[in-house]
């Protein structure tokens, strides 16, 4: 499990970064709240080990942030202190913390503390993929996918770069509903999200737009970028048939392709400016791709 440490005095940091070592955790541990918050925001740590008193930002302030931000993955928090007040840890409890660890600490409460957060985070874990996966392809669903462009966008356009987002519709599903059944479609629609899922880069996303149809973001991703990824994806599905239960289906898709360059957060613009693309791929034949006419 990856576990962040907040704790400003060195001795303490030291001793409970070799502890959570040997029990065989990754472990990142920094001096003071600020420095967690910052390394919390980079990467993904499920749990956070925190001093309650640290100058500058302390352990209730680093509980509050962190609860503070809208994030599907959950982070487990607990707090070392030396108070035993009801009181105080009540207060620790209304600020976001999950549990207690008193010092100086004793390894086995540790190695039990931490067995109790691995199974609160494990079912943290199964209801987060409930809620942002479609049942059906096992991608993101549409809010899920909405969402990671909304972050991706904003990111963008702090940072000056670029996101690209590819809408991409299977050609002509409706007649492989229509002919094999809709069990068979379900087959088809399972391994095009399979396909299309293999072409990505690690850091791409995609999720389930809505029936037949996928939406597909690329950070980072310029013109070049995306084209290369789309074509990837649309030599993917067309490549060899999908084996299905009614045997072999022959399968392509449409894609259309917009960049987003900085200059604006809005979603629902760039998945305009691509679906309006997709239109022309369509139009055009379908089993191919098409660019958008702007860049947002």
């Amino acid at each position: 499990m990856k576990i962040l440490i907040a704790e400003d005095d060195a001795t303490s940091r030291l001793l409970f970064a070799a502890t959570l070592r040997k029990l065989g955790h990754t472990v990142t541990a920094v001096e003071n709240g600020r420095k967690a918050w910052e390394a919390w925001q980079k990467d993904e740590h499920f749990l956070l080990i925190s001093d309650w008193m640290m100058p500058d930002v302390d352990g209730l302030q680093l509980c509050k942030m962190i609860r503070g931000e809208p994030n599907l993955r959950y982070t487990y928090i607990i707090l070392l202190t030396a108070l035993d007040s009801k009181g105080s840890f009540l207060e620790g409890m209304d600020a976001g913390a999950d549990d207690f660890i008193t010092k100086p600490f004793d390894e086995e409460q540790l190695a039990t503390r931490l067995r109790v957060a691995e199974r609160i985070l494990g079912l943290h874990q199964k209801l987060h993929i409930q809620a942002t996966h479609d049942h059906l392809t096992g991608v993101w669903n549409r809010a899920a996918i909405m969402g990671h462009l909304q972050k991706e966008l904003e990111r963008a356009a702090r940072e000056g770069t670029c996101t690209s987002v590819i809408v991409a519709d299977l050609d002509h599903f409706k007649r492989v509903n229509d002919t094999y059944g809709h069990p068979v479609g379900d087959e088809v629609l399972q391994e095009a999200a399979r396909r299309m899922g293999l072409a990505l880069r690690g850091y791409d996303r995609i999720g389930r737009y809505g029936g037949e149809e996928f939406l597909i973001t690329a950070s980072g991703c310029g013109w070049n970028e995306a084209m290369a990824l789309a074509e990837r994806i649309c030599s993917s599905l067309s490549r060899q048939p999908v084996n299905s239960g009614a045997g072999q289906i022959p399968m392509t898709v449409s894609l259309g392709v917009a960049v987003g360059c900085g200059q604006g957060k809005d979603t629902g613009v760039l998945i305009a400016a691509a679906d309006e693309a997709l239109y022309r791929a369509k139009k055009s034949g379908r089993n191919r791709i098409e660019l958008s006419n702007q860049t947002t």
